[in-house]
């Protein structure tokens, strides 16, 4: 199929190359340098939209691909703001959307391990729970949408949680309210991505963590929901594409 990316970083690169070796054809690639040659790709050109920009980009780049009726996979965070007028617009155009704060098979498996552990600490409000999640240092949001994910996650299991906050390398922990999750976001060189999930007590520590060696885990989720996503109508995200079928 004829794949769109926008988007072409480090990221964008990797996804060109899985995409080519599953046998697809890169119909453009369009970046912060030359945006107006969107302009210039018919919509027939296109089959299916890979979106990995920047989070100033990402709404704009959703409108203009929903608006020519291409199917479009969304892996750029930041901008969830905004989210519920993308999906209300895919609806109305009758386009399909596809969005994940990350794509790799094992941080979805992850996302499922955090909501099992969050249901399990729900009964012992002994143990205090925080994160950390490291990225690049090229990343621009902080937190990751893997660690609201996370976070997400933890609330919807312990009731007494409700909101996260964040802090940044070297300063202080932002939380100390109990209905509070407190987000530690650190940039350290290429780290492709580390999330961390703590509940600790005055006695002991439980922690689990997901640990991404490259970005391509990340890709190829994301080329492999392009794949699924051609001829669909709705809005979606990785458990449609993986069917983990767990409650």
């Amino acid at each position: 199929m004829n794949i769109l990316l926008l988007g072409y970083g480090k990221m964008g690169k990797t996804i060109e190359r899985i995409a080519l070796e599953r046998g697809h054809h890169i119909a453009g690639r369009i970046n912060i340098d030359n945006v107006a040659d969107l302009d210039q790709i018919q919509p027939g050109d296109v089959d299916a939209v890979i979106e990995f920009s920047s989070p100033e980009s990402a709404v704009s780049n959703l409108t203009y691909c929903l608006e020519h009726g291409w199917p479009v996979v969304c892996g750029t965070t930041g901008w969830l703001g905004h989210r519920a007028d993308i999906e209300a617009l895919c609806l109305a155009k009758k386009g399909a959307f596809f969005y994940a704060s990350n794509y790799s098979i094992g941080v979805n498996l992850f996302f499922k391990l955090n909501k099992t552990l969050a249901q399990f600490m729900r009964n012992y409000p002994s143990y205090r729970v925080s994160m950390t999640e490291i990225h690049h240092t090229e990343k621009k949001d902080a937190p990751s949408g893997t660690a609201i994910t996370l976070a997400e996650g933890v609330m919807e299991h312990l009731s007494h949680k409700r909101r996260w906050t964040v802090s940044e390398a070297g300063g202080e922990p932002v939380a100390a309210a109990d209905d509070a999750i407190d987000i530690e976001s650190l940039r350290e060189g290429t780290v492709p991505g580390t999330h961390t999930v703590r509940y600790e007590s005055d006695v002991d520590r439980i922690e689990i963590a997901h640990v991404a060696h490259s970005r391509e885990g990340f890709a190829l989720g994301a080329v492999m929901a392009a794949e699924w996503l051609v001829g669909r109508e709705g809005v979606f995200g990785m458990d449609d594409l993986l069917n983990f079928n767990v409650d």
